[in-house]
């Protein structure tokens, strides 16, 4: 599988292979692991393409994060996760950080799948000296392009071919992957904004009840959100609400 030659593939490469290196190695963790060593040389000897490399290798690096939350399922699970905790209007409870660190391991789980292809095929054989760097960066790429070619829409996808007035692929495939992740992040964010209005409508027709019984005692100057809240916590915890969320947040990558 070829792609167009350029500094922005050869990016997106770079960051889908550390992408998958991490899920690989989450997938095959050991007990005992060594980091390695690197040496980068400024002194004698070192001229500017390698000045140049060294800077792209660290601008690859803090691009990763952006990586891991836009290539994977995290985008979906925590926006539905944000929405939920809007639903219910608790404020910041759950904190960020929490509904981060769900939405993480939560990430980790669906992509354990992925994770585990790309250690066996990539990341594995490229330890043992095997392949090669380039090799091992297609391979990973195919893995991760799997599992978001399985959530990306078409109609996303030929957006990009409209905008660009190219000639669209045959197969999902020969997408350029420059083309498939954008495709991917707006697939995610219409799913997790379906699955958010899904997860209103309860609470909002427990809002407007409690809303019509006040203002049928009269009660027009106590706001229904102080009443409701109580009632909405109620009933969340009596139809074991996170289970319910989760469950639905991890069936709707199957």
């Amino acid at each position: 599988m070829t792609y167009k030659a350029g500094s922005l593939s050869t990016i997106i490469k770079l960051l889908t292979f550390g992408l998958g290196s991490f899920f690989a190695l989450n997938a095959q963790a050991q007990n005992t692991a060594s980091l390695p060593g690197i040496a980068v040389n400024f002194g004698q000897g070192a001229d500017l393409v390698d000045t140049l490399e060294v800077l792209g290798l660290f601008t690859v690096l803090t691009l990763a994060p952006a990586v891991l939350i836009l290539c994977t399922c995290f985008t979906r699970i925590i926006v539905v996760l944000s929405f939920m905790r809007q639903a219910i209007g608790t404020q910041n409870l759950p904190p960020n950080q929490l509904l981060i660190g769900f939405a993480m391991f939560l990430s980790v789980f669906v992509m354990q799948p992925t994770g585990k292809l790309i250690w066996e095929q990539a990341v594995h054989p490229y330890m043992e000296r095997k392949i090669s760097t380039a090799q091992a960066v297609d391979r990973i790429e195919i893995g991760l392009r799997a599992f978001m070619s399985k959530q990306t829409r078409k109609s996303d996808i030929q957006l990009f071919y409209d905008v660009t007035g190219e000639a669209a692929a045959q197969t999902v495939d020969d997408v350029p992957i420059h083309y498939l992740i954008p495709a991917f992040i707006i697939s995610e964010l219409k799913t997790a904004f379906q699955i958010g209005f899904l997860l209103y409508i309860p609470f909002l027709i427990l809002d407007m009840v409690v809303a019509s019984v006040l203002m049928a005692m009269g009660m027009m100057m106590l706001p229904p959100v102080v009443v409701s809240l109580p009632f909405k916590l109620l009933l969340f915890v009596l139809v074991d609400g996170w289970q319910l969320v989760t469950g639905s947040i991890l069936r709707s990558f199957h």
